[in-house]
């Protein structure tokens, strides 16, 4: 049963072999029937003398066959006409057509098969209006709007850019160099390729150009070319013929290593199955891009009766498999024959021709004649539409438009399909997985397993520090002072150079943080004869000039110098600040406790007790004793009440009033926030202050002309004339002993007032000289020290990502206090700046104090006038006078008021018993109980409403009682 169950396959296929010739039998008797139909002359244009042309023309006439078996009927018997393009040679390409043309008076082309040779010839078809269908032009530069009677039976080049922009983007490579011939089809996809690397982000540092003609010697130079680059990146675009020899030539050089990668384009791709054996072995490890083909039962039937009939036959093809481009070719044909089926023409004729009875044999390009109906078989092509080998045959502006790719694998004897590309879903593994993702992937997770070059599981970086493998030059600057950062010394002993310093740790640092190793070796920078320099613009330059690899130390980023070089991301903070001597603040001191609080926000406090004052007295004069008197007396004794919550004594005095009370506790609170906030500023500029900036600013230094310094060479120097500072007045120095020197000397002594450098070298300065001197706030930003790099070199983004880390971490605080006496990289110039408090941090405060003051105020107002509301409302009188009249009233005691009336009542209860005094008797005396509500006025008992009433009379009456003894 096993072994019947092993040959089941063979038995298949010899049962379908013998039911073919069975039906090639029955056809036989069907040669009459097609003898009867219409020869059509149709121009087949390939190379024979290559593989894919071998296979193309197989496809083609297996299409014609299929056509004529299914349609025993037909009206019309299609006749090709074959011309041998060698080695794609545009000339005879040109010549075939030209020749088919003229002599043949073919109604339509198929081929050429490259686009070197269509783009030769298509014209020509215009010209004749004969339509001429490629299957392999695949150039973009080929377009079916420009030459209407060229149609393209395949993809557009363009349109596998985006799924190698796919395969890119997931391995993150920052470089790709593109190896193409040097032609119509090789140039055409380049445009595309270079956009859609551009929005990846990944460049194209070299272009490698090979002519369709080039010998073995020159492709190995070239190769040798690409080998001493530190790309390792290559996408090759040439058809099979040239890139065959360009991948045998490639392994002998040892370029199909690890560490490199290749990807070929669909060009290659899709004939694979036609390439040597021998081919296939020097491609080990690379990937590809190819037109996605379903398997399906036609496929494989056809498959099948092509290796019966062909493959079997011809020795040429024997080793080889039914391409991508073949399926192509077949699915165009029979487009064809069907639009001439359609067309039903029963004579195919030319019109306008020459007269070639003189010379059957002219290839004059302007001696043919045009197709007489060639306009309706191109549209009866163009119309197509049937399920072909490949897929849908459906041309849209004349040509197939591209759907699914698959991106390949080459490894031992056949290829490996690793991923799907689609435009909705990018890279995916099956297009089930593609049904259901709707986002645009371009990540590892979409690809199966690769092998690399060499055999290799891990993908390459894509890139190598040294082609050659030498170490890499690193340049460091020998400095004149400043050692802290970069320190070169030669060894007593074995007269070695040895380098230190900040900048040096922090480099080796990151090195050591990469994913792979870089061996490097530090060279010391000098100009003339071995002398320390500054000067690291000429520094910089090396890089440019190829004579370091990188350049390591405390180089500022500068804008000037990114033009040529790259710079790493910034490892230490930075700007331009101002170094000032300290003077002693004694003068100062005496006016010290006005410095926690800011000029505006004394005013605003000031301005604010007063409001408050007057807010107490409106709100209690009328219903406190202690508010009323004499205008002065009860001023005073409204600021003081008011000045008094500055030191929560205010509450020796009552208030009555439920309104006051309110107001009083929100002012309270404010005079706690502002006096606790004022007296711990305070406490804090006793504490810390004990000495005070020499200079302040720097227009004070310009104003008054002083001169200031700066480390020579640096670009500080150009800052500050650009501050509009005299350059007569700039000193330069190169040590933190010259600096202390000049500050210490002033500008009277031939010193400097100031000193002008950036951040980190200002922190080394005061670290050694901490209590003499100190630093003023930025006065301009600059972006910190960086490593130099050569311009777009693949380790300036690896090493800035491993710069991040280092100074995230614990290591980057170690460095630092090594080398700065654990003085950290911080802005000191924080504790030196105002720690005055302004109002914007209390404005919010003072706000809700307002807001509540004046509901307060509102409040009382709306209930006096409503309380006396036949005043205001009295029309008799004018308005002057009725307001005259409020504000009397509002002067007076409210005797409505609880306070008065308890008051009353105790005077009633408890009477004075001392006759000598001025106030023996108590009010309440005056008024009896069957008297409440008048007045002892002139002896007489007067009523409270007379004296009181809003008559003005009335009211003088109650002021010329005042010098008599009179309660009210």
């Amino acid at each position: 049963m096993n072994k019947l169950s092993k040959n089941l396959p063979i038995l298949l296929r010899a049962f379908s072999y013998i039911l073919f010739l069975c039906l090639n039998n029955s056809f036989k008797s069907l040669t009459l029937v097609a003898a009867q139909a219409v020869p059509v002359k149709v121009g087949v244009v390939l190379d024979m003398e290559s593989i894919e042309g071998k296979i193309g023309l197989s496809s083609i006439n297996m299409a014609i066959a299929d056509f004529d078996a299914a349609h025993p009927q037909s009206k019309t018997r299609i006749v090709l006409h074959v011309r041998n393009c060698k080695h794609h040679d545009t000339v005879m390409a040109a010549a075939a057509v030209l020749d088919l043309l003229k002599n043949e008076q073919v109604v339509a082309i198929i081929g050429p098969d490259s686009s070197a040779a269509t783009q030769f010839v298509i014209n020509l078809g215009d010209k004749a209006q004969v339509p001429i269908i490629s299957y392999s032009s695949t150039s973009p530069s080929l377009s079916p709007s420009q030459n209407p009677y060229f149609i393209r039976a395949t993809h557009n080049d363009s349109s596998q850019v985006q799924p190698i922009s796919a395969l890119i983007q997931a391995f993150g490579w920052r470089e790709i160099v593109p190896v193409y011939v040097g032609d119509e089809f090789g140039g055409g996809i380049i445009p595309y390729l270079a956009d859609v690397l551009q929005e990846i982000g990944t460049r194209i540092p070299y272009r490698s150009i090979i002519p369709p003609s080039s010998t073995n010697d020159r492709i190995e130079a070239e190769l040798y070319r690409l080998k001493s680059m530190s790309t390792r990146v290559f996408l090759v675009h040439m058809e099979a013929s040239l890139g065959s020899r360009l991948f045998l030539k490639a392994k002998q050089l040892g370029m199909m290593s690890k560490e490199y990668v290749w990807i070929i384009t669909n060009a290659m791709g899709n004939v694979l199955e036609s390439l040597d054996p021998v081919v296939i072995e020097s491609m080990q490890g690379v990937l590809g891009v190819k037109s996605y083909v379903a398997r399906t039962r036609e496929l494989e039937h056809f498959t099948f009766k092509w290796i019966l009939k062909y493959q079997r036959v011809d020795s040429a093809l024997s080793n080889v498999g039914m391409s991508i481009d073949g399926l192509r070719a077949y699915d165009a044909t029979m487009a064809l024959v069907r639009a001439i089926e359609e067309v039903g023409i029963t004579k195919f004729t030319f019109i306008q021709g020459a007269d070639n009875t003189t010379n059957n044999l002219s290839n004059d390009i302007s001696d043919f004649g045009v197709s007489y109906f060639g306009p309706n078989l191109l549209h009866a092509v163009l119309r197509s539409s049937f399920k072909g080998l490949c897929d849908n045959f459906i041309l849209v502006d004349g040509q197939l438009q591209s759907s699914i790719f698959q991106l390949i694998n080459i490894w031992g004897s056949r290829e490996k399909v690793i991923s799907l590309w689609t435009p909705s879903s990018g890279l995916v593994k099956n297009l089930s997985s593609s049904a259901n993702n709707n986002e645009y992937a371009t990540m590892k997770t979409g690809l199966e397993s690769i092998v690399w070059p060499g055999g290799l599981t891990n993908a390459p970086k894509g890139w190598v520090v040294s082609p050659d493998g030498r170490r890499l030059k690193i340049g460091v600057p020998m400095k004149i002072g400043f050692h802290q950062f970069v320190k070169v010394t030669q060894h007593p002993i074995t007269n070695t150079t040895e380098v230190s310093g900040y900048c040096i740790d922090v480099f080796d640092a990151v090195m050591k943080k990469l994913p792979y190793s870089v061996p490097y070796d530090y060279i010391p920078y000098t100009e003339h004869a071995g002398e320390p320099t500054n000067r690291y613009d000429n520094l910089v330059s090396q890089v440019y000039l190829k004579n370091f690899d990188a350049v390591v130390g405390d180089i500022t980023i500068r804008a000037n110098r990114s033009f040529h070089v790259d710079f790493t991301l910034p490892y230490t903070k930075s700007g331009v600040v101002m170094v000032v001597a300290m003077k002693s603040n004694k003068n100062i001191r005496a006016w010290l406790f006005l410095k926690p609080l800011t000029r505006d926000l004394w005013i605003v406090a000031f301005c604010s007790f007063l409001f408050f004052a007057f807010v107490v007295w409106v709100l209690e004069h009328r219903i406190n004793e202690d508010f009323r008197g004499p205008p002065a007396h009860q001023a005073g004794t409204s600021l003081y009440y008011s000045f008094s919550t500055l030191v929560f004594s205010h509450s020796y005095l009552n208030v009555f009033s439920n309104l006051t009370r309110f107001v009083v506790i929100v002012w309270v609170f404010v005079v706690l926030i502002l006096t606790q906030s004022y007296t711990a500023n305070l406490a804090s500029l006793l504490t810390v202050e004990q000495l005070h900036p020499s200079v302040n600013n720097m227009k004070e230094l310009i104003n008054r002309g002083e001169s200031v310094g700066f480390q020579e060479a640096s670009f500080v120097e150009q800052f500050l004339i650009n501050m509009n500072f005299n350059p007569l007045n700039l000193k330069s120095y190169n040590t933190t002993e010259q600096l202390h020197e000049l500050l210490e000397k002033g500008t009277q002594k031939g010193g400097i007032a100031a000193a002008f450098d950036e951040l980190p070298y200002v922190k080394v300065f005061l670290d050694e000289y901490r209590s003499k001197y100190t630093m003023l706030p930025p006065i301009h930003k600059t972006n910190g020290f960086g490593f130099v790099f050569p311009k777009d070199s693949p380790l300036t983004s690896d090493v800035s990502r491993e710069v991040l880390i280092v100074t995230e971490g614990q290591e980057m605080i170690e460095i630092e206090n090594k080398w700065f006496r654990g003085t950290e990289l911080v802005d000191l110039g924080d504790s030196l700046s105002s720690n005055s408090l302004g109002l914007d941090s209390f404005w919010g405060l003072f706000t809700l104090a307002g807001a509540a003051t004046l509901f307060a105020l509102i409040v009382s107002l709306a209930s006096f006038l409503k309380e006396h509301r036949s005043v205001w409302s009295d029309n008799s009188t004018s308005v002057r006078n009725r307001a005259t009249t409020l504000m009397k009233i509002y002067d007076q005691r409210n005797h409505n008021s609880h306070t008065f009336k308890k008051s009353n009542l105790q005077d009633q209860n408890f009477p004075s018993t001392t006759s000598n005094s001025p106030y023996a008797q108590s009010p309440s005396s005056y008024l009896n109980s069957s008297e409440r509500g008048f007045i002892n006025y002139e002896g007489q008992s007067t009523p409270l409403s007379d004296i009181i009433h809003p008559d003005i009379g009335g009211l003088e009456k109650l002021e010329g009682a005042a010098n008599e003894q009179v309660y009210i």
